[in-house]
């Protein structure tokens, strides 16, 4: 394959792996390691920030059949002066960032002050170096460091087996943005869970699969809450159509989206109406479902056995129904991401949702992906009790 982009995999690699093969299909990617999918996509033709689950998309430079930081350092400073001759004048701003390779953050920093002296016996007199607190630098050091503008130069070392890939960032997550159209919304309510954007970018895409510039995708959410995944479908050129059982969460998801047509420009009318998705009759035409079900109480401590036992009997009950009802309503093909809950034991053992090994039964069959197992699409923190679980599944 001609790598053309290198895709930068978040906290869950896995679920990164699942949304890219969604979107360009298995065939276009190349996994490097654990950290990154390589791929033959042009990245003029990727819109980054439409991706949630991957955190850098960078250009391929070199490779080199080491993986021994010597080796690396020697490698960087050879290629250096001439990279640098593409950077115009200015203040120049460089940063590296390591990936699977034994290295430590004080051997990264060393490297850049050796390059930043490289640079001046060239001319460059106006050099900053990012510093390293750990081996790769975070979003916000690349965002607001500007390290992947005119004048700024991430480099990334990738480990691949017995190789070194080198790349060079183009595009970071713009975590500012999220934050924006997170906290900036006039309604939230942490009660009913807050779904992250990014989450809801990668669910959507999960739900949409291949994407197409073309695409008049109307897409569902059948427990909309406060509107997370319905903003981030029209901030994607979708249309989009909620439902929720509860009056209030309609009512704050039209001022959301109010709120959202005046901040981002977004012009397709959204649908939003009332109704319980283990019953509603939806009356308007859509073409994928995507959302984040009921996932049942929050838990701060691990409950009873018999406890546990009745929160699981409930939301499995829920999903149950409501994917009942939805076969009767959709085509064979529909394609659908919902976000069921699933446990994460103090221990780390997952619990799953019982219905989940009756999909046939309930009419469906699930998307697997080469790049991810079932049990990977779980979407997790460490310290958290209730977890999300991304079931993909097409109508029989």
């Amino acid at each position: 394959m001609d790598h053309k982009s290198i895709f930068v995999l978040g906290r869950q690699p896995a679920i990164g792996r699942a949304e890219l093969e969604s979107l360009f299909g298995a065939e276009h990617l190349e996994p490097i390691g654990d950290y990154a999918v390589a791929s033959d996509i042009p990245l003029q033709d990727i819109q980054f920030d439409r991706i949630g689950s991957s955190i850098r998309l960078a250009k391929p430079l070199s490779t080199i059949n080491t993986t021994k930081w010597a080796d690396i350092v020697r490698h960087i400073m050879r290629e250096m002066p001439k990279n640098m001759d593409y950077i115009p004048e200015g203040k120049v701003k460089l940063g590296v960032s390591a990936y699977g390779l034994k290295v430590e953050p004080r051997q990264l920093l060393r490297l850049g002050l050796e390059a930043k002296k490289l640079a001046r016996a060239h001319g460059r007199t106006s050099i900053r170096i990012v510093p390293n607190t750990e081996v790769t630098l975070n979003s916000a050091q690349v965002l607001h460091n500007g390290l992947t503008g005119e004048c700024g130069r991430e480099t990334l070392c990738i480990k691949y087996g017995d190789k070194t890939y080198f790349a060079q960032t183009v595009a970071i997550q713009n975590i500012d943005a999220y934050a924006r159209r997170d906290q900036g919304r006039p309604k939230r309510d942490a009660y009913v869970g807050m779904l992250p954007p990014k989450l809801a970018q990668t669910i959507i895409n999960l739900g949409t699969g291949p994407l197409s510039a073309t695409s008049d995708h109307v897409v569902l959410d059948a427990f909309c809450g406060t509107g997370v995944i319905l903003q981030e479908a029209l901030l994607m050129g979708y249309g989009a159509y909620g439902s929720d059982i509860e009056p209030r969460m309609i009512d704050y998801s039209r001022k959301n989206l109010e709120w959202l047509s005046t901040t981002h420009g977004t012009s397709t009318d959204p649908i939003l109406e009332v109704g319980d998705a283990t019953s509603h009759r939806w009356q308007h035409p859509f073409s994928v479902v995507a959302g984040e079900s009921y996932l049942g109480r929050a838990l701060k401590q691990w409950p009873a056995p018999d406890k546990l036992h009745e929160i699981i009997g409930t939301c499995n009950i829920i999903i149950t129904k409501f994917l009942e009802n939805l076969a009767e309503q959709i085509p064979s093909g529909t394609r659908c991401c919902i976000a069921v809950t699933a446990w994460q034991s103090p221990e780390g053992r997952i619990l799953h949702l019982p219905m989940l090994d009756r999909l046939e039964d309930l009419g469906y069959n699930r998307v697997r992906f080469s790049g991810a197992s079932d049990k990977e699409m779980v979407y997790r923190r460490p310290d958290q009790l209730v977890a999300r679980e991304l079931l993909v599944i097409t109508r029989k």
